[in-house]
């Protein structure tokens, strides 16, 4: 069997950030087991901008901002075993993993810290009717075709969904010479960045179709069209409104899921709103020295906040290994309070309270002039004005410690006031 004080399950931005800060925490022996070919994750395929404004102070592409960091994995000399899947991890953090070249090992940590990404929803996922011809695509699929593979997926493309690799992809798409016919959202707002709704469709007059989804898929051998159609208040499709979209490319946009089997299997605890793990303030799970961040706790917006969420669960995975970490039975809830779909993290240990806390948390619909209140029982302990807020666009609310420090409190509640 081998050993290390610290595995790190993922090879992605999540996982290089948490290694990282785990090394520049005095941890030595720390291993990243990653399933592809390379380390990276999704950014690989991600050559557009809009990365590294806060982690770095300037604009990068996905692919720039993954070669930062795996050029500091390479620079502290931490070591990765690529082309390795993880089979299961067990509660005494007995990692089981395989590859063609070891075969079949079990890894000892004294820390895990889990950082597997998400992964798309399908067509299976959301069953749309019709037949099953080629030319049907999840976005982030159609991504990687296009950009590490160099293949045109298609020529007269319907997109479904406002997710932002969605949105990313039908300007892509058109770049490289194809026609975009639309993009339908079956909400009443779209599910990504307000920016890259203008930078990608309004940019490119390319329509977004709120409230309709896809009803039936045509053809045979290749995808000849869609049927689009309105949706009623209850996302039922409108008959009357119903319409042909003639296409050869249909890519799916249509949400994200933390990738947790592993997560199931040791039985930590799932969050039912985001599907990733419940963690408290250092990013651990309900299992001690079971750490996990990024994706695959509830799914980002941003790649900075990524590695700003990882890096707190590195420093914290590599304070466990040092026998830092207190894990006091004192623990403050966090509630989702009015117009709130989710906040993390979900419970704060007293007594492992850093400088600060930072709260990251999604809204359920779209709000305009209101303040996120962040409340003990009567008090408000802060509030922040916002001039609209939307889900496809995650809040963050940070708190300083002294809200916390030599006080009594049990519980604290994340709500939305309106009237600015």
């Amino acid at each position: 069997m081998l050993e290390y004080d610290i595995v790190v399950i993922g090879g992605g931005q999540a996982g290089l950030a948490a290694a990282i800060e785990a090394k520049k925490n005095g941890i030595d022996s720390i291993i990243i087991i990653e399933r592809d070919k390379e380390l990276g994750g999704i950014l690989q395929q991600c050559i557009h901008n809009g990365f590294g404004v806060h982690e770095f102070g300037e604009e990068l592409t996905g692919t720039e901002y993954a070669e930062r960091f795996i050029d500091q994995v390479n620079t502290y000399d931490i070591e990765c075993k690529l082309v390795t899947m993880v089979l299961r991890i067990t509660n005494k953090k007995i990692v089981e993993v395989v590859n063609s070249e070891d075969g079949y090992m079990c890894i000892k940590a004294k820390s895990i810290i889990l950082a597997m990404g998400c992964r798309e929803r399908t067509r299976g996922a959301i069953i749309i009717p019709g037949t099953r011809p080629s030319g049907i695509f999840t976005a982030g699929a159609a991504q990687r075709i296009i950009n590490m593979e160099g293949y045109l997926i298609g020529k007269k493309v319907f997109i479904l969904g406002s997710g932002d690799i969605g949105l990313i992809m039908a300007r892509r798409l058109t770049l490289e010479g194809a026609k975009v016919l639309g993009v339908a959202e079956i909400l009443e707002y779209s599910s990504g960045l307000s920016r890259n709704i203008v930078q990608c469709l309004d940019d490119f007059n390319i329509p977004l179709l709120l409230g309709h989804t896809v009803t039936s898929i045509l053809g045979k051998d290749r995808i000849e069209g869609v049927v689009v159609a309105k949706v009623d208040k209850n996302r039922k499709p409108i008959k009357e409104s119903e319409k042909i979209y003639e296409c050869d490319t249909l890519l799916l946009s249509v949400g994200l899921i933390p990738e947790n089997e592993l997560s199931k299997d040791v039985k930590i605890r799932i969050d039912s709103n985001t599907g990733g793990p419940i963690v408290n303030q250092i990013m651990e799970t309900s299992i001690n020295g079971i750490f996990a961040c990024g994706n695959v706790v509830h799914v980002h917006d941003l790649a900075d906040y990524v590695s700003e969420e990882s890096k707190r669960a590195g420093r914290n995975a590599a304070k466990y290994v040092k026998g830092e970490i207190k894990n006091s039975k004192n623990v403050i809830g966090i509630i989702s309070g009015k117009g709130i779909r989710y906040v993390v993290p979900h419970y704060i240990g007293v007594d492992d309270i850093e400088e600060y806390i930072d709260l990251f948390m999604r809204v359920d619909r779209v709000y305009e002039n209101i303040r996120l209140s962040v409340i003990s029982e009567a008090e408000i302990l802060k509030e922040v004005f916002r001039k609209r807020v939307c889900p496809g666009e995650m809040q963050k609310i940070k708190l300083p410690l002294f809200h916390f420090k030599d006080r009594k409190i049990s519980s604290i509640k994340i709500e939305v006031r309106e009237g600015g």
